[in-house]
């Protein structure tokens, strides 16, 4: 059967702060990201399958991607664990924000590969990610393609 791209959109805010960073995104500020999340796989054929026809349900992938990405990074502050950055993370955590420590420098090149490994360990295993798309603002994004990784 015909293979098949899905597209499903998502948009989350988010704050980073790039430590060592020669430019302003050293400094703490934020983001209104949109995430473009491309599967690929083929359409059910069988016809008493609720979801005949359809490679995965768009509320299926949004359950995933939401669970995954959105409601933990929306709304949060990023630093890399490994920078001074932790002690402003703690400061933050103690008034009640929230605040994500992760283990690479908080970039969009790098979130979208944290995002791939995320998405792609919770698909079906008939359906694989094709691509991430990660918008940081109109005019700049970072893809990750599964063929090239």
């Amino acid at each position: 059967m015909k293979q098949i791209r899905i597209t499903k959109i998502f948009s989350f805010e988010t704050g980073h702060a790039l430590f060592g960073y020669d430019g302003k995104c050293r400094n703490v500020h934020g983001h209104s990201y949109k995430l473009s999340v491309t599967v690929i796989g083929s359409p059910i054929s069988d016809s008493n399958n609720v979801k005949f026809g359809m490679v995965i349900d768009f509320s299926d992938l949004k359950k995933i991607v939401k669970e995954e990405i959105v409601d933990v990074f929306d709304h949060a502050t990023v630093f890399n664990k490994n920078t001074p950055h932790v002690h402003l993370a703690k400061e933050l955590s103690d008034r009640d924000h929230s605040v994500l420590l992760v283990d690479y420098q908080p970039t969009s090149e790098m979130m979208v590969i944290d995002f791939s490994e995320k998405i792609a360990k919770r698909l079906p295993e008939s359906i694989k990610l094709h691509s991430l798309r990660l918008q940081e603002t109109d005019s700049s994004y970072a893809e990750w393609y599964a063929s090239d990784n």
